[in-house]
C-alpha cells in the first residue's frame, strides 16, 4: 500500500511517501496563507492508496479533503522509532512550537508536554531574532557557535526579546554574543520542559530546530548526554503519520 503522510506545520509542509514501510521519496516546502492549496499541489500527479494529516493544519486538511489525521505526538513518535528504534525520548522544536516525548522499551508515549501558546523558544523565535540582529539565518547559527562567551537575554517573550536585542545592539552589545544568549535562551526552555519527563537515554532531537548545529551542540551540552539527529529531521513526523496506517494495520491482526 502505498500511504502519503503530510505533516502541516507553521512554517512548512512536508510529504513523504512511503510503500511497504520503505520511504520512496519525500518534499518540504514553505506554507502559505491557505495551507489547502499547498497541500493540493503536493499531492497533485502523486499516486497513492491514502493520506494521512499530521501538524496543526491537520484537522483542516481531513475535514475538506476526506483524509485521515495524526496528533503530532504520535507522529513524531512513530517517525523516530522507524529511524532510531531504540529512541527512549524526543526532543522536537518546529517553527511555531516545542514537543518533548518520553516513550517506553515499546515506543508508546509514556509523558509528553508541548509549548505552544507562542513562539517563544522555537525556530520562528530564532528566526526573529536574527532579522533583529541583521543576520541572514545561517550566519546568525554560525556567530552562535564560534561566539567565546554568551549574551545573556531576559525575556523569551518575542516581542519583548526583540526590543531587548535592538537595544542591546544600540548601546553596543557583541552581535555574535547576543547570537549565542539566544540560542542558550531557547535551549534552557527546552532543557526544562525535558527535564520533566523520565528522561532517558538514546535521546533524539528532530523537527526543524535540529538542522541548527549551534542548537544541536547547546542541547547535548545541557543535557550533558548524546543527543542523536535522524538524517531528515524535518519529515520524522511526516514519515511518523505515513506509518501510522501499517501501524494500525499490524496491530489489528495482532
Amino acid at each position: 500500500m502505498r500511504v502519503i503522510g503530510l505533516d502541516i506545520g507553521s512554517r512548512t509542509v512536508k510529504r513523504v511517501t512511503v510503500d511497504g514501510g520503505e520511504v520512496i521519496e519525500h518534499r518540504v516546502v514553505p506554507n502559505q496563507h491557505n495551507p489547502l492549496t499547498v497541500c493540493d499541489d503536493l499531492l497533485s500527479g502523486q499516486r497513492f492508496d491514502r493520506v494521512v494529516a499530521t501538524g496543526y493544519g491537520r484537522h483542516l486538511f481531513a475535514e475538506h479533503r476526506q483524509a485521515e489525521n495524526l496528533t503530532e505526538i504520535r507522529a513524531v513518535a512513530l517517525g523516530v522509532r522507524h529511524v532510531h528504534p531504540a529512541a527512549r525520548t524526543l526532543l522536537d522544536i518546529g517553527g511555531q512550537d516545542t514537543k518533548v516525548v518520553s516513550l517506553d522499551s515499546l515506543g508508546s508515549v509514556v509523558k509528553f508536554e508541548m509549548n505552544d501558546r507562542c513562539a517563544a523558544g522555537t525556530g520562528r523565535f530564532l528566526e526573529v531574532m536574527a532579522t533583529a540582529l541583521s543576520y541572514p539565518l545561517a550566519d546568525f547559527v554560525q556567530a552562535g557557535r564560534a561566539a567565546r562567551k554568551s549574551q545573556s537575554i531576559n525575556s523569551m517573550c518575542t516581542v519583548f526579546a526583540e526590543s531587548e536585542v535592538i537595544s542591546a545592539t544600540a548601546r553596543g552589545a557583541d552581535r555574535a554574543e547576543l547570537a549565542r544568549g539566544l540560542h542558550d535562551a531557547v535551549v534552557r526552555r527546552a532543557a526544562a520542559m525535558l527535564q520533566r519527563l523520565p528522561l532517558e537515554d538514546q535521546i533524539v532531537f528532530c523537527g526543524g530546530g535540529a538542522l541548527n548545529a549551534c542548537l544541536r551542540e547547546l542541547i547535548a551540552e545541557a543535557l550533558g548526554r548524546k543527543v542523536q539527529v535522524p538524517p531528515e529531521p524535518q519529515i520524522v513526523a511526516a514519515l511518523g503519520a505515513a506509518l501510522s496506517v501499517n501501524s494500525k494495520q499490524n496491530s489489528s491482526s495482532d
